[in-house]
């Protein structure tokens, strides 16, 4: 559909799906007396995954940025806005389910890794329902005066929600630094 947004959703919510998988076998093996995981300590390796997913997530948005700054210097970008609300509609659905049953789990585990997810879950899903009502503007916009604008709409909604989401893996990126810190620090104390 020639949609950046669209593309960035698509993306995020797959590597969103490969990260959760991580965060999973990052609690499997913590669960585990003897795993190598667990010799790590929980903190620690809870913090280290935190860290890999709030830096791979803090990548795609950068990049994302990049391309629709670049876009609207470009003659912004065509969209199919039917099917895009269609997707956008369907996306919202998935998006939605999977942050509530991942923060219904949390309330039963409590765990650092499965907070995490439901943060992410839950920008999934912000993510999704702007991109709907983005979509949903555009193509009420293409029966206004202002149609030839609409090309624009696409890379300006990137825009937006690349500076808005920056924020959330910035900051589990800072906080999951700080907790290996403070790990660190307390290994090195105890070894002293």
């Amino acid at each position: 559909m020639g949609s950046l947004v669209i593309a960035f959703d698509g993306v995020y919510s797959l590597v969103s799906l490969l990260l959760t998988l991580l965060s999973l076998a990052a609690a499997q093996q913590l669960k585990k007396p003897n795993s190598q995981a667990s010799k790590y300590g929980r903190q620690t390796v809870e913090s280290m995954v935190i860290a890999i997913k709030a830096a791979v997530i803090l990548v795609i948005v950068l990049a994302s940025l990049y391309s629709a700054v670049s876009s609207m210097f470009t003659g912004g970008r065509p969209v199919d806005t039917t099917v895009a609300t269609l997707f956008g509609l369907f996306n919202v659905m998935g998006c939605a389910y999977a942050w509530w049953y991942i923060a219904r789990k949390n309330k039963q585990m409590n765990a650092n890794l499965i907070e995490a997810e439901t943060k992410q879950w839950q920008m999934d899903t912000l993510l999704s329902v702007a991109v709907m009502a983005g979509f949903i503007s555009a193509w009420a916009m293409e029966f206004t005066p202002w149609a030839h604008l609409s090309v624009y709409a696409d890379p300006m909604m990137m825009i937006l929600m690349s500076v808005y989401f920056i924020k959330v893996p910035t900051q589990m990126l800072i906080e999951a630094c700080k907790s290996l810190s403070r790990a660190n620090n307390v290994t090195l104390a105890s070894n002293s």
